[in-house]
């Protein structure tokens, strides 16, 4: 039975692994989106252990003075910070921070965001008026504002910024799995399975959670931008983890010692790979958005 209950196991996944190949297949930006997110996710796992200075090590001369020449070199190949910080230590470093809370933020807002869309749209009635209206009001809930709120009240933490992220994100996803609900589960084939005697929840997962999945995994490449993004804007604001280096941490150095139009080479490298990430994250939503609406593909 052991035996068995493998085989199906490693035949699932490699069913999985072959429908995603499909959805890329002749997709090169989605590709080059994939390529690019991994390149960060290498950086996240070993980029501590392989850069040259530590994120907040100062680096002076004999004297234990800052250099004055602080632009990019041979030996600080992204230059320095006012205080004598390697930029390129700190930005490899906080790949880390960017890819955790984009990956586990994503995640969990489609985690959460798809199953109250499954619940809402298939049992309807109360629940599904319930759901939308917390929804509706999710929807008129500024993000930063009320970001500022909730870190305050939780405190500075990568997993509060987590929190945060999920609690105000959810709502997209929400909608759109509860609108093809309501259309896949008056097909044939979910009549069939009531008839058979299938309950609810087996309706719910086994037969209706399937054919939302290429939108679920649209969302999740959406949502790694949008949580970089919101890390960035959090960190920037001065409430992310004080601990924890960031893209939006550095950003926010620079704007706070007013060096935006001398040090150009301080904001810069963070900058373009918010830019970089979110943007690749985008490609790869390109891939499932086709899968999802095949008039978007090119003949």
């Amino acid at each position: 039975m052991a035996a068995k209950a493998f085989s199906e196991r490693t035949q699932v996944l490699r069913n999985f692994v072959r429908e995603q190949r499909e959805v890329f297949r002749g997709e090169k930006l989605s590709i080059a989106g994939l390529i690019i997110v991994a390149i960060f996710i290498v950086l996240a796992i070993i980029g501590p252990s392989i850069v040259p200075y530590e994120p907040y090590e100062a680096i002076v001369d004999e004297y234990g003075l800052v250099p004055d020449d602080k632009t990019p070199s041979k030996e600080h190949w992204f230059g320095l910070t006012r205080f004598g910080y390697d930029v390129f230590s700190q930005t490899i470093v906080s790949s880390r921070t960017a890819v955790v809370v984009g990956l586990i933020s994503a995640i969990m807002v489609v985690f959460v965001g798809a199953n109250l869309g499954l619940l809402s749209g298939y049992f309807g009635g109360w629940l599904d008026e319930a759901i939308m209206r917390i929804t509706d009001i999710a929807y008129g809930i500024p993000f930063l504002p009320m970001a500022i709120v909730l870190m305050t009240l939780l405190g500075r933490g990568i997993s509060n910024v987590i929190i945060v992220v999920v609690a105000l994100f959810w709502r997209t996803t929400t909608r759109v799995i509860r609108a093809q609900v309501l259309t896949i589960k008056e097909r044939p084939f979910i009549q069939a399975a009531r008839v058979a005697g299938a309950s609810d929840f087996r309706i719910i997962y086994r037969h209706i959670a399937p054919n939302v999945m290429p939108m679920a995994f649209l969302y999740v490449a959406l949502a790694v931008g949008w949580a970089v993004i919101a890390e960035a804007s959090i960190s920037f604001l001065g409430f992310g983890d004080p601990d924890a280096v960031s893209w939006g941490q550095m950003i926010h150095f620079v704007f706070a010692a007013q060096m935006f139009r001398q040090a150009w080479w301080w904001f810069l490298p963070p900058g373009l790979c918010i830019v970089l990430l979110v943007m690749s994250a985008f490609w790869i939503g390109l891939a499932y958005e086709k899968v999802v609406n095949p008039r978007l593909k090119i003949e």
